[in-house]
């Protein structure tokens, strides 16, 4: 009897765990697809006029986007092939990571492009367009996640010691608490409450049913990753142009920014470098598991 009941005991919780997975899959998406639906965007409100860090006259360029993507890319590249790191030996696993989560984040850009959310000056690309995004929006879904994770990889080559490990569990449940209040909060401001309402409901899933093994890792590549992600972004932003390349709706945003990069998107960031990695690391445990 008392097998048959911690059986039943064990299924009863399976099956708990399992609507709980759903629910905290489906309620984010249904609080989004309500808002895209029913939150109507002004249209061609777009601010122009932001706080200046540097006008750095050589970007005064269409070719300013695409400058981005080559300070971006090249070293990294060139770095990946050094021979404490290795990273080259890790693209298998990160490769479609990236593509999976990019097409995730395409798709969110050209909903919020078209509905008028944001938008970019054609002042400063190249002039190709694909789904109403220029190309150099897309390779921004390549790019940044993969020197963002190159510095993960080499936190975790050279910094042994894992330094958030300690503070991991609160500093979680303190970003769900904080991503989910601002996300209700900001409800109606369509970029803000999406983008922390995602992020808010993706930690808690990580949380609950995730390995938690490298968040503490990761949060610490998140911070170093910062001030290179705030000089990219400062120049999509317009910090360091005449004008913004990428243009924000006033409305649907929090209005706070981080010299002239919106805080929105340091959120928005970090969703996207935290979904890259959870299907990293996911990936590269797949691929390290002995095939029967």
């Amino acid at each position: 009897m008392k097998t048959s009941a911690t059986v039943k005991k064990r299924d009863t919780q399976q099956d708990s765990g399992k609507l709980l997975k759903v629910a905290l899959t489906a309620l984010p998406l249904l609080l989004v697809g309500i808002q895209w639906l029913a939150d109507g965007v002004r249209p061609n409100n777009l601010l122009l006029e932001v706080p200046k860090v540097q006008l750095l006259p050589w970007l005064e360029t269409p070719w300013a986007y695409f400058y981005l993507h080559l300070f971006t890319f090249v070293p990294i590249f060139v770095l990946s092939f050094d021979k404490n790191v290795h990273y080259y030996k890790k693209w298998k696993p990160l490769l479609p990571a990236i593509a999976i989560v990019g097409a995730v984040f395409i798709l969110w850009d050209v909903f919020f492009t078209v509905t008028g959310v944001w938008g970019f000056n054609e002042r400063y690309f190249a002039g190709f367009t694909f789904l109403s995004l220029p190309v150099e929006e897309w390779l921004f879904f390549f790019t940044v996640p993969f020197a963002c994770v190159f510095i993960y990889e080499c936190l975790n080559f050279y910094i042994q010691p894992d330094l958030l490990a300690r503070i991991e569990r609160p500093l979680t449940l303190t970003l769900i608490v904080v991503f989910l209040a601002a996300g209700f909060l900001s409800w109606g401001r369509l970029y803000s409450s999406t983008t922390f309402l995602l992020a808010g409901f993706f930690v808690l899933y990580h949380f609950l049913f995730l390995d938690g093994s490298y968040r503490s890792r990761f949060y610490l590549a998140f911070l170093v990753s910062l001030l290179p992600f705030l000089l990219v972004n400062g120049v999509l932003t317009g910090g360091y142009t005449e004008q913004p390349v990428v243009i924000y709706n006033p409305e649907e945003y929090l209005g706070l920014r981080i010299t002239s990069v919106p805080l929105d998107d340091a959120v928005y960031g970090f969703l996207l470098l935290f979904g890259v990695v959870t299907l990293y690391e996911s990936f590269r445990k797949g691929s390290s598991q002995p095939k029967s």
